[in-house]
């Protein structure tokens, strides 16, 4: 199936309003790995969009996460805010030095639990701070 028609179909099924600014911001997000940020986001778009607002970015980032379509990362108070399009649980290296945000794929027991201790899980977020290997 390609791309766009499940992005069309993931909109409409969360009764949300299909425009063509929605379709590129979630066609960008699904494309990337670089977890962008809005800013990021913007400057892909903007041959495209050259109209297209912080305020529609953010709105769209904001309805996206809220729907649970995409997930919002902050991971700490220094780091910007990035985006992930897969939400499936995965765990982020942040790179302290150029600031980027990596999916690391590392088995995690804890990650699959539900509940722990009586507490209902419903999401994880497993977060390593370092030094990428391009900034070494």
């Amino acid at each position: 199936m390609e791309i766009r028609e499940s992005i069309i179909r993931s909109l409409k099924q969360h009764s949300l309003k299909v425009t063509p600014q929605r379709i590129a911001i979630m066609e960008y997000l699904s494309g990337t790995k670089a977890h962008p940020t809005a800013e990021n986001i913007r400057a892909a778009l903007e041959k495209t969009f050259p109209s297209l607002s912080f305020a529609t970015i953010y709105n769209t980032l904001e309805m996206l996460v809220e729907t649970k379509l995409v997930s919002r990362l902050k991971i700490s108070e220094e780091s910007r805010i990035n985006y992930d399009f897969f939400t499936d649980p995965h765990h982020h290296f942040y790179c302290r030095i150029c600031g980027k945000v990596l999916d690391v794929h590392i088995s995690c027991d804890v990650a699959r639990k539900r509940e722990v201790d009586g507490h209902c899980i419903e999401e994880v977020h497993g977060y390593f701070k370092g030094v990428c290997s391009q900034c070494r």
